[in-house]
C-alpha cells in the first residue's frame, strides 16, 4: 500500500533528479491519470520545479494548498464523475484567487477513466484523443526550450 505523503516526497525527489539528468532540458512537467492525476496536482503543490502539470480526472488539491502552485495546469475532467467533480468548484475558485495559470476541460458524456482503452465500458475515444492532443500542445508550449 502506498503512503500518500511518502509518495509525494519521492515524486518531488524524482523531479529534482530528472532536471539535472544529462539528457534533460532542465524543465519538468507531470501527467497523471486517475490516482496519478491526483499525484500530478500534488506534485504541482509540492514542487516549484514542475512547470506544467496535466491531471486527468485526478483528485483536486486542497484549497489552502493552491497558492503554493507555481506550475501551469491543464485539467481534464469527465462529465460523468460525481465523486471527483464535486471538488472542482472550490478548486477552480482557489486557482482563480491564487492567479494560477490553468485551463480546465470538461468532457461531457465521458466517464471517469475515459482515456483507459483497456476498459471498454469507460473508454471514450473521442474525448481521449482530444484530451491527448490538448496535452501535447500544452506541454510543448509550457516546456519549450
Amino acid at each position: 500500500q502506498l503512503d500518500r505523503q511518502s509518495t509525494i516526497k519521492l515524486y518531488v525527489a524524482a523531479v529534482k533528479y530528472l532536471k539535472t539528468h544529462p539528457m534533460s532540458t532542465g524543465k519538468a512537467g507531470a501527467v497523471g491519470f486517475c490516482w496519478g492525476g491526483g499525484m500530478a496536482n500534488q506534485l504541482a503543490v509540492h514542487s516549484a520545479d514542475v512547470l506544467a502539470a496535466v491531471p486527468y480526472y485526478g483528485s483536486v488539491a486542497a484549497s489552502e494548498d493552491v497558492p503554493k502552485i507555481k506550475a501551469s495546469l491543464l485539467l481534464h475532467y469527465a462529465g460523468v464523475d460525481e465523486r471527483i467533480n464535486s471538488g472542482i468548484p472550490a478548486f477552480e475558485a482557489a486557482l482563480k484567487k491564487a492567479s494560477v495559470d490553468y485551463k480546465i476541460y470538461m468532457y461531457e458524456g465521458a466517464q471517469h477513466a475515459f482515456n483507459n482503452d483497456m476498459n471498454p465500458a469507460r473508454y471514450n475515444k473521442e474525448a481521449a484523443q482530444l484530451a491527448w492532443q490538448r496535452t501535447l500542445s500544452f506541454l510543448k508550449e509550457k516546456l519549450k526550450t
